[in-house]
């Protein structure tokens, strides 16, 4: 057995009793970094939220900071923007930094009688975020009542004894909520394609929830596709049929017809497959010297080029768009950006410019690093991709940000944080922002 670098840990029971002190240490950090949270959000109520917030009549978009419910009723408002910097300190997404705050409210003001007992120990600090997950859209008699019902007992109950009360206390003190709530349910249903976690062979995972009525009626048409397939000569296990049959789905529409309603006349709804990738080749890749290689912009993924071959061939429409030259330089001497200058900003940061943000890029704007009312130029070295929300906090809060080159951004947060974004790679370049 290697030699363990941990003091005192000579016996088995000395492992053991080294483990629980530093879990309990553990827990006791991440509860201090509730609390923080919670010192964080007073310190950004509503009224440190200066005036002039605007939407604009045509496009509806805010202009401005504005105070935002981050718990349940009764809990205060914070300033939309706070909980980035907070998130970035601690290397989190924004979303993930108002996800933390709003649980810590929602425990602090909304639930007292659980936070008392995380802070005790008593309950672990995941069940009471994920209670306050459930309750922040109770109003404020509900959390209250779930508050005192679970008092001494939600350490010890199961997770679904949990979520019945919190229903239970939905229809009681808030009945047209958990009417529409009963309405809505069928929103709930999904089906998920993750072409973004392609692997290098080509494969994606899938998963859904739908009807019941739909489900039958697709693992009907799924199985009649692999038996089809399997009657064809197909040699592959039934698994594999089973996946090539819901391709096939897709493309021919075997269990059922978009135009039967249309009548005899009607044009066809049914499109071709297309294919609309964005790949970088070596030239060795090319003329077939070596095994190739594709990285693919859609899913951020590398595959190999006889996948993408694959892909494109059969019946398939094949778009080919120009290639861009990502290390050019181009320019204007306008405000608007030109749509190639926009497209080879989107390809050099394939996500949101912002620490830790995870937004596509062709889901952004295309922001000027240099404001171009302040003299920043139109050109490739001064834009950059931001996602709305990001893009308002740097327009608006003491966000700042220079590129240094195509893919990397250097920001300063409010109070002090330097950090880099760097082909959507974070780090924080200090550990902690300078005293003030």
């Amino acid at each position: 057995m290697a030699d363990s670098e941990l003091p005192d840990c000579g016996t088995p029971a000395a492992v053991l009793a080294f483990a629980q002190r530093r879990r309990a240490a553990a827990q006791r950090a991440e509860i201090e970094v509730l609390e923080a949270a919670l010192v964080w959000a007073a310190m950004h109520p509503e009224e440190s939220v200066s005036g002039g917030v605007s939407t604009s009549s045509t496009t509806g978009l805010v202009f401005g900071e504005q105070a935002v419910p981050l718990a349940g009723e009764g809990a205060p408002l914070v300033a939309e923007f706070a909980p980035m910097e907070f998130g970035a300190a601690l290397g989190l997404s924004t979303d993930s930094a108002r996800s933390l705050v709003g649980d810590a409210l929602e425990l602090g003001h909304r639930l007292k009688r659980t936070w008392k007992l995380v802070r005790a120990g008593k309950v672990p600090l995941w069940k009471a975020r994920r209670l306050a997950q459930l309750t922040t859209t109770l109003p404020l008699e509900g959390a209250d009542f779930v508050d005192r019902q679970l008092a001494g007992v939600v350490g010890k109950i199961s997770w679904a004894a949990i979520e019945r009360l919190v229903d239970q206390a939905r229809v009681m003190f808030d009945p047209e909520g958990a009417e529409k709530q009963r309405r809505e349910a069928a929103d709930g249903r999904r089906f998920d394609v993750h072409t973004r976690e392609a692997t290098h062979d080509g494969t994606v995972h899938v998963e859904g929830v739908l009807d019941l009525a739909d489900a039958i009626d697709l693992d009907t048409a799924i199985r009649q596709g692999a038996e089809e397939l399997a009657a064809l000569g197909s040699t592959e296990s039934l698994d594999v049929r089973r996946s090539m049959a819901a391709g096939e789905l897709a493309r021919r529409q075997l269990a059922f017809d978009l135009r039967a309603e249309a009548g005899d006349g009607a044009a066809s709804v049914v499109k071709p497959r297309q294919v609309v990738i964005h790949v970088h080749l070596s030239h060795a890749a090319i003329s077939r010297d070596e095994a190739g290689i594709a990285h693919v912009e859609q899913t951020r993924s590398i595959v190999s080029t006889e996948q993408v071959s694959q892909w494109c061939s059969g019946d398939a429409q094949v778009v080919i768009k120009p290639v861009i030259d990502l290390e050019a330089h181009h320019h204007t001497d306008a405000y608007a950006i030109p749509d190639k200058l926009a497209e080879q900003t989107k390809l050099a940061s394939p996500t949101c410019a912002f620490p830790w943000c995870e937004r596509p890029a062709r889901r952004c704007d295309t922001d000027h690093v240099t404001a171009h009312g302040d003299g920043g130029p139109t050109c490739s070295c001064n834009l950059a991709p931001l996602c709305r929300r990001h893009h308002r906090a740097k327009t608006h809060t003491a966000w700042t940000y220079d590129k240094t080159d195509a893919a990397t951004y250097l920001w300063q947060s409010p109070h002090g944080l330097h950090l880099v974004k760097d082909h959507s790679e974070t780090r924080l370049v200090t550990a902690h922002p300078p005293d003030e």
